[in-house]
């Protein structure tokens, strides 16, 4: 029987990621009307639009109604203002209505927004990753502010694995180029290894996400590989599977797996 096209995986050698481009961003309306608007310090470390809000609130909806909230063990975030306010926005939690002292995942009108806190209350856990930022270089709206100034804005993100308070990362030049940033984002994944979550939504940037994707599907069909390698839209969700084909992961089976044990006793087992 011709099983070509078709794999086969345990499992526990599988992952569920959900990647997502922030919303719309001020930098991102400036940059189409004038492209040099990129290398503008009016754009620093850009945070959300009126629109991009409104964006928000549309993916919270599909989140909600896909149940996804339900699955998702762990949100990972770049940790620049838009992919934040997205992240927050989409996957935070509800308002607290029985008097739960949660602490905040974004306090209000952070990063200019015009918006009320949002609460952590049944939310998962949030946890900034520098490995998943922007294209670096050049463009003065992919420079992260400090972490300290981050926690005051996002409470309850967990930045601890920030090596460096101040941005260390982003240099005026040269910009990263498309190889270093696919790079990067096949290190990403490998690290997603390190994870236990099996379920992960990550808050991205187009160009990261683009390198990421562009990376995989040399072993698909030609639409396939395509697929994969599309732009994403501002707010736009895929979900993907990612697979373990190397043995790379630590991980003990699934646990819906079940070793069939014969219980002792005088019968044999049957042939």
């Amino acid at each position: 029987m011709d099983n070509e096209g078709i794999g086969l995986y345990p499992l526990h050698r599988c992952k569920t990621i959900h990647l997502v481009r922030h919303a719309q961003g001020i930098h991102n309306v400036a940059g189409e009307k004038d492209h040099s608007a990129y290398s503008s310090e009016d754009y620093f470390d850009a945070h959300l639009t009126p629109l991009g809000w409104q964006q928000v609130d549309n993916l919270r909806n599909h989140v909600r109604a896909a149940q996804l909230l339900n699955k998702v063990e762990l949100v990972i975030v770049s940790p620049m203002l838009r992919t934040i306010q997205t992240a927050v926005g989409a996957f935070g939690g509800e308002e607290d209505t029985n008097g739960a002292d949660a602490t905040p995942l974004m306090v209000a009108n952070a990063g200019s927004s015009d918006r009320p806190a949002i609460s952590s209350l049944n939310s998962p856990p949030f946890l900034a990753v520098e490995l998943c930022r922007e294209t670096m270089g050049d463009h003065p709206c992919d420079r992260r502010r400090s972490v300290t100034e981050y926690k005051a804005l996002f409470p309850a993100i967990d930045f601890s694995i920030i090596e460096t308070d101040n941005d260390v990362l982003w240099k005026p030049s040269p910009r990263e180029s498309l190889e270093e940033v696919a790079a990067r984002g096949v290190e990403f994944i490998k690290w997603i290894w390190t994870r236990k979550e099996k379920e992960i939504a990550i808050v991205s940037h187009s160009g990261f996400l683009h390198g990421l994707l562009s990376s995989f599907g040399k072993d698909c069909c030609d639409d396939l590989k395509k697929e994969l390698s599309i732009h994403l839209s501002n707010c736009e969700l895929r979900s993907m599977v990612i697979v373990d084909r190397g043995n790379l992961g630590t991980d003990s089976a699934e646990t819906t797996n079940y070793p069939g044990k014969v219980p002792e006793g005088l019968d044999n087992p049957s042939g």
